[in-house]
């Protein structure tokens, strides 16, 4: 596998609280922290050892602060009990923040950081602000772990590129998330069903739930732009590169590549058919959701796989939910069917000016131990970015399970885009959703509104544009 390009977050585009990889800031500045370079740390004040890569002190204190979202912080907790048996008389204080950036920005302009932090969701500080200020975590994947594998060669591939800047390895995504379409395998196979691999086999699997009194979608006001995450997936891997890099670069008439322009009608002739159960832009989206996992109304629902964790308590027993791919518009297209959307998210950064930024590496050492790491996968149903983490019975969870499977049946043909979370349109982009869901427009006036969206964005010269490439 490998994660290509810059990394969206968990669910940037719905709620902005578990966005973490988009690495580049959305305005302001922390002035002070402009001067000096990374890498300031002073030079190791314990001995250096496999157990020790970074020469921290004896019986040292760590403070790491880790955002309290939808993974909570029990999983640094973990590795922090690690942290303190494996440096006997050490201690790792780990706190929760559900706001980093007012919370640390002006510890960072006061010059006292924590030594780890996990700069993740909506209110993160933005990476340019203070860069200068981080250190370079290279020395970190090039450690050993706790079983003495050098980090960096139990790692998929690409995962390190999002936090990279300039050549600096600023931030270490920490978990993977996968976009797919989402299933009850217990109720495909009961219905002698299959998963469709097409648009056009998707059509004909509604028609055959339409006659056994069952929807192909739900959706809920807030989750509407789920579907714009489908049809993005599947634009992308009709048409290639092209289709991602004229979103990722706001270019004019990107919404009218002629690859969106098909998925965009094969999605509407769905809508048009009433395959969607009805009254999806007046229910809170997890009522909608629970309508798929627990009452069985639809047979699909897109999302990200962070979907099992938050629905396992309104998920029908024996449901056994699975991912596929997103369908393809033809049996031929730019990338194959098994191509997938995945994203690395949860960056951890160590402040240079950290009292213990040794301490602070350290820690992050463990956590991309294969103990920590599959602690995190059994605990959170998600993987990491450390492989071989998963046992082949997903810890009971066929979704885990399913989200393994994707990756490996995907290869290197993974990709990802950023744009939405980037400028943030999504708020934009929901009315517009829940409106053609609803049945109330048609492609061409899906496609003005969002294109207009896009060029707002581009023409507003206050916006910082990032190219992507």
């Amino acid at each position: 596998m490998n994660v290509q390009h810059q990394s969206v977050g968990r669910r940037g585009f719905l709620r902005g609280a578990l966005a973490a990889a988009v690495l580049v800031p959305m305005g302001g500045t922390i002035a002070s922290c402009a001067a000096g370079g990374g890498s300031t740390t002073a030079g190791p004040t314990g001995t250096v050892s496999d157990t020790n890569p970074f020469g921290m002190a004896e019986k040292a204190t760590l403070d790491a602060v880790i955002f309290k979202g939808g993974y909570g912080i029990d999983y640094v907790e973990f590795a922090g009990k690690i942290f303190e048996k494996t440096h006997e008389g050490s201690t790792a204080k780990i706190s929760p923040s559900t706001d980093i950036a007012q919370e640390l920005q002006p510890r960072f302009v006061g010059g006292n950081p924590p030594d780890l932090i996990d700069n993740s969701g909506a209110k993160r500080i933005g990476f340019s602000t203070i860069l200068p200020q981080l250190e370079d975590l290279t020395s970190v994947v090039e450690a050993k772990n706790l079983e003495g594998k050098v980090i960096k060669d139990t790692l998929y591939g690409g995962v390190l590129a999002p936090g990279t800047f300039e050549g600096k390895l600023a931030a270490v995504n920490y978990v993977l998330t996968v976009y797919a379409l989402w299933y009850s395998d217990s109720l495909l196979k009961e219905n002698g069903w299959t998963v469709p691999k097409t648009w056009d086999e998707l059509y004909a699997l509604g028609e055959q739930a339409k006659a056994k009194g069952k929807y192909l979608f739900v959706w809920g006001k807030e989750a509407a732009t789920y579907y714009q995450e489908l049809a993005i997936d599947s634009a992308i891997k009709e048409g290639g590169d092209e289709v991602r890099l004229g979103l990722e670069n706001l270019k004019e008439g990107c919404w009218s590549h002629p690859a969106i322009q098909s998925v965009f009608t094969a999605l509407d002739k769905i809508v048009k058919a009433g395959f969607f159960k009805p009254g999806g832009s007046g229910t809170q989206f997890t009522a909608a959701q629970a309508q798929w996992s627990n009452a069985q109304d639809a047979v699909f629902y897109p999302s990200g796989s962070w979907i099992e964790n938050e629905m396992k308590d309104q998920t029908k027993a024996g449901f056994n939910m699975m991912g596929a791919p997103v369908p393809t518009l033809t049996s031929s297209p730019k990338m194959p069917y098994t191509a997938l959307h995945s994203a690395a998210g949860e960056p951890f950064i160590v402040p240079s000016q950290g009292k213990n930024a040794a301490g602070g590496k350290e820690l992050l050492r463990i956590m991309l131990s294969k103990e920590a790491a599959t602690n995190f996968a059994k605990t959170k149903l998600a993987p990491t970015i450390v492989k071989d983490t998963v046992p082949a019975d997903g810890f009971g969870s066929t979704a885990l399970v399913s989200q393994t499977k994707l990756l490996e049946d995907a290869g290197d043909d993974i990709f990802t885009w950023t744009f939405v979370d980037l400028y943030g349109t999504n708020k934009d982009q929901l009315v517009v959703w829940n409106t053609f869901l609803d049945g109330k427009s048609d492609v061409a006036t899906l496609t003005s509104a969002l294109q207009n969206i896009t060029d707002k964005v581009r023409n507003d010269s206050s916006v910082k544009k990032i190219e992507v490439k």
